[in-house]
């Protein structure tokens, strides 16, 4: 019977199902959202790079934060601007695959990477006098390459798994991009054990890692309070809230997309919280961590006088 199926060489994007007015429109817009996007993570980068105040472990892990969101967008929002544009919304099906792979990839890599943003926050402010012997630059380079290969590796996996599966019928994703769930759909077997590690990978990812933030937030409150500086009161909870903002808006929307019941959750639902993580977050991400960092904007100012005196 298989022998019989003409087996799927390329999919179709369906994306958003719009009139082709408003697909030039939400063109634009999501055209200046990325740009947005590049540009502010690129500025981040740069600051932590030439501004030597800001060569610290929590400015190390954003460095990360800021090429995983960089990543992150250019996997997905070029291909979605390309079919705003285009009758033909396909795409083959080795580089569905791999955009699927960066995708969870970059995905998971910032479930942890955020995560050990939280520790070192919870370090620097619980135990400062250990902070330096505690967060050394040994220990923050291994927890940054483990947070890239776990996010990695786990993404083989789901990879993997779906390279086993037989797609031999429908051809149309129901979204912008090659979304694992909207693949898994199209599969003309039972995808059963990839739902099951796609749960089990969000437990491991999502839910452990949130609770671990949740129980050092609850520890950082106190630790703040006992400063007696108000201007160092202020400085660490502008710090620590942009942080929270961030950890926030993305676990909120994953939890919802990876582990909530799919029957309450309708396609175009779905797709919004795709765009969500997958634009929205990289974008605000710099600008939280610029408008509420009293450090970024000082070096942001340190930047505009260089300029100035050149």
């Amino acid at each position: 019977m298989m022998k019989n199926q003409t087996w799927v060489t390329e999919f179709i994007l369906l994306g958003f199902p719009f009139s082709p007015r408003m697909q030039m429109l939400l063109f634009g817009f999501f055209a200046l959202f990325y740009t947005i996007t590049l540009l502010g993570n690129r500025v981040i980068l740069g600051l932590i790079w030439l501004d030597s105040r800001l060569h610290t472990p929590m400015y190390f892990f954003l460095s990360h934060l800021a090429i995983v969101d960089i990543s992150y967008a250019s996997n997905n929002v070029p291909k979605m601007l390309e079919n705003f544009l285009n009758k033909e919304k396909t795409i083959s099906f080795v580089p569905c695959i791999i955009q699927t792979f960066l995708h969870m990839a970059f995905a998971h890599t910032e479930c942890l990477i955020l995560v050990m943003m939280s520790y070192d926050r919870y370090v620097a402010i619980c135990h400062p006098l250990h902070y330096s012997v505690i967060m050394s630059w040994r220990v923050c380079t291994v927890l940054a390459v483990t947070s890239w290969a776990c996010g990695s590796l786990l993404a083989l996996v789901h990879v993997v798994l779906i390279l086993r599966l037989p797609f031999c019928g429908p051809r149309e994703v129901n979204h912008f991009f090659c979304e694992i769930l909207s693949v898994l759909k199209l599969a003309c077997a039972d995808t059963g054990l990839n739902q099951l590690v796609i749960f089990v990978a969000s437990v491991f990812v999502l839910v452990g890692p949130l609770c671990s933030v949740v129980v050092s937030s609850t520890c950082i409150p106190f630790a703040i309070l006992r400063i007696q500086s108000g201007e160092g009161r202020r400085k660490v909870f502008s710090t620590c809230s942009s942080h929270l903002c961030v950890v926030g808006l993305f676990f909120s929307s994953a939890i919802v997309m990876y582990m909530a019941p799919k029957s309450s959750q309708p396609e175009e639902q779905q797709k919004v919280l795709s765009l969500f993580y997958s634009l929205f977050n990289p974008m605000l991400n710099p600008l939280i961590y610029s408008l509420r960092n009293e450090e970024v904007k000082g070096a942001l100012q340190r930047g505009k006088w260089t300029q100035r005196a050149v």
